[in-house]
């Protein structure tokens, strides 16, 4: 340990080092998931990289669910959102499981309250999962389909939509462009094509098409499973594609629940707005023909962006709030890349397996020991669909917890500010300069972030316990007669990947092995853990001391393990060890394990063998199987072999 003036002068010292001798594209930045959540540290890090002149900003976004955004790009935003899920018929999950992750396709904060609300009040649900998962427990119609299928399956219902007619045909005639060319690339995937590859009912999959058409409004999402399986921005698109032809869009003079508090959600005009960038532009990364998204830059680059020799090479690393040695795929490539770094800055409230390998931790305040406001969920509206607040309301929560007698503890954004300081850098945000003689506060640098927020922060802070703002709720208004944008729906990337789809043999098998069985690997989510952080909490530990791996029993009995026995997983990239969980409802075929386990010392209580905890990274190609439009790697749907362990 030293102190923090010391640790700052020091990682001033190397930086400076470091950008003299490489240039500013040698430093980067990687933002995990909880690094979003305080806008003083969005907006100083930004900042701060903008000073320094390097482009190279990583973050979760584009090895989670990249395909979103990019989506919505290629498809087009409708100004006025979608139908709320207040408000919805039906409700269509597809890989998705909000009743655990909390997000995604019903609204956060208490989804299972909601689910039940308006499941009483007549709304269907479809579930789309290899998993009988919590969610898919509660629908009307369940696919349980293989892993990996998702393009296919959704493509199927716009065919079987289309065919019969049940698109609403004065939207699509009014709003959109590519119905042609749409109908031309489904017509391949016939719902009995389709059900025979998935292994469901081709008469469940109509019913569910039916179902989902038929109903006056709803919404369908995709989840983490199906964008981490094959083809996450196709599928995505077509998710798009489906909720379009059904008009599943706040129309003029329907209301808007939420324009926004802290920033503008939607205009309000019902009409497509102006298209935006979706993948190819602005930075060019130096592997993989890959470049900038509308998601950002793709991480399972960053990895080889490290290794790489020559001009651009990344030579320091900042990583705020994640655990890319655990999060990010191909682990072994992933240690060997931070090890190799000449200067690796990790600011985290844990000692993370990321943080075991840097040359310097800042733990930072969190929590409730700064001030902060509910900005990060009300903006995950532009990640997706039926993401984020789903009423206008807001919040504003100051330091509930004085850390003033430790002077060691600092804000996460002030490291980025006093290392800018020692540099005698000038930071700005959106034109107004920081004072880089007496640092600004977090509450200041907050009304900064916020100074053109529709509701001002003032107001905000009214309402001490939150407040929903009923007036940034209203009707939708009607678009201008002569407005030139419409939903694009064949676009001609999506339809070249359909057409390369519909093209294609099932290749997505492990080479046989006799020695075990070939299954596919899918993620999933488990209670009171996010990603890579909760697994240390001591009551979590003793609860889920390890990363079980979930499988059907049938599997378990073909490859004669029992509950509890070890068991090694191997794909073409690497392998893993893990212990047998039987679960009914996994499907055949198929084991279903959490993404972002740290590894811990385990014991099986069949073999006493001893385990380091599965993690799925040391089986995930980053540069052979990717989403070529995010960069985002293939990491569910994962062909394996999995085999007992003889492992003494």
């Amino acid at each position: 340990n030293i102190e923090l003036n010391d640790a700052l002068n020091r990682v001033t010292e190397k930086l400076q080092s470091i950008l003299g001798a490489y240039g500013p594209r040698s430093v980067a930045m990687y933002s995990g998931t909880f690094s979003h959540f305080c806008v003083a540290g969005v907006m100083t890090r930004h900042s701060f990289m903008d000073a320094i002149n390097s482009p190279m900003r990583f973050s979760n976004a584009t090895i989670d669910q990249p395909g979103k955004p990019i989506a919505m790009a290629l498809h087009g935003r409708w100004g006025a959102g979608p139908q709320a899920f207040s408000d919805s018929d039906v409700c269509m999950l597809v890989g998705a499981n909000p009743l655990v992750s909390m997000w995604g396709g019903i609204p956060a904060f208490n989804p299972a309250r909601r689910l039940q609300q308006s499941r009483k009040r007549g709304m269907k649900l479809i579930v789309i999962d290899p998993r009988r998962t919590e969610s898919a427990c509660k629908a009307d119609i369940y696919l349980q389909c293989k892993p990996g299928f998702d393009s296919e399956i959704i493509a199927a219902m716009i065919r079987t939509i289309i065919h019969e007619q049940l698109f609403d045909k004065s939207f699509v005639a009014a709003e959109t462009e590519g119905l042609d060319i749409l109908a031309q690339q489904v017509e391949p995937f016939t719902p009995a094509v389709v059900a025979k590859l998935a292994g469901i009912s081709d008469e469940d999959l109509i019913a569910a098409a039916r179902m989902f058409a038929k109903a006056d409004s709803g919404n369908a999402t995709g989840g983490t499973g199906s964008n981490m399986s094959p083809n996450g921005t196709l599928l995505e698109y077509l998710l798009l594609c489906l909720n379009t032809l059904c008009g599943r869009w706040v129309k003029a003079g329907e209301p808007v629940r939420n324009l926004g508090v802290l920033f503008r959600m939607f205009s309000g005009n019902a009409c497509a707005e102006k298209p935006r960038p979706a993948f190819g532009f602005g930075e060019k990364l130096r592997v993989r023909n890959l470049g900038n998204t509308a998601a950002g830059l793709p991480t399972a680059a960053l990895a080889d962006e490290i290794l790489t020799p020559g001009l651009g090479q990344v030579k320091a690393l900042f990583v705020v709030g994640g655990n890319p040695l655990t999060a990010f795929p191909n682990r072994e490539k992933v240690q060997r890349a931070l090890e190799s770094l000449e200067l690796l800055v990790v600011i985290d409230p844990q000692m993370s397996a990321t943080a075991q390998l840097a040359d310097y931790v800042f733990g930072p305040k969190f929590g409730f020991e700064m001030p902060a406001i509910s900005f990060a969920n009300e903006g995950m509206v532009t990640y997706g669909l039926s993401i984020g607040l789903q009423e206008p309301y807001a919040q504003y929560q100051p330091a509930l917890i004085d850390t003033a007698k430790d002077p060691q503890l600092i804000e996460d954004w002030k490291v980025f500010y006093e290392i800018a300081r020692r540099m005698e850098l000038q930071l700005s945000y959106r034109g107004t300069h920081y004072d880089m003689d007496k640092a600004p506060t977090t509450d200041e640098l907050i009304a900064t972030f916020l100074c053109r927020s529709p509701v001002p922060l003032d107001e905000i802070k009214a309402h001490p316990g939150g407040h929903i703002f009923e007036h940034r709720s209203m009707p939708a208004i009607p678009k201008d007669s002569n407005w030139p944008y419409r939903l694009q729906i064949g676009d001609i990337d999506m339809m070249t990947e359909l057409a390369c789809l519909s093209g294609e043999i099932d290749h997505r098998k492990s080479a046989q092995d006799s020695s075990g069985i070939n299954l596919l690997l899918v993620s999933r989510r488990e209670h009171e853990v996010y990603n890579s952080v909760g697994h240390s909490l001591p009551a979590i530990k003793r609860r889920l001391p390890y990363n079980p791996v979930h499988m059907n029993p049938s599997d378990a009995k073909r490859l004669k393990v029992v509950h509890g026995q070890g068991v090694n997983i191997r794909s073409a990239t690497g392998q893993t060890l893990g212990i047998i969980h039987l679960s009914d409802d996994v499907r055949a075929g198929v084991i279903s394990v959490s993404h972002g386990f740290p590894n811990m010392d385990i014991k099986s209580s069949k073999s006493k063998e001893t385990f380091s905890g599965t993690s799925v990274s040391t089986l995930i190609d980053d540069a052979c199987r990717y989403d070529r439009f995010s960069g985002m790697p293939q990491m569910s749907a994962l062909p394996v072999t999995v085999t007992r362990s003889d492992r003494k």
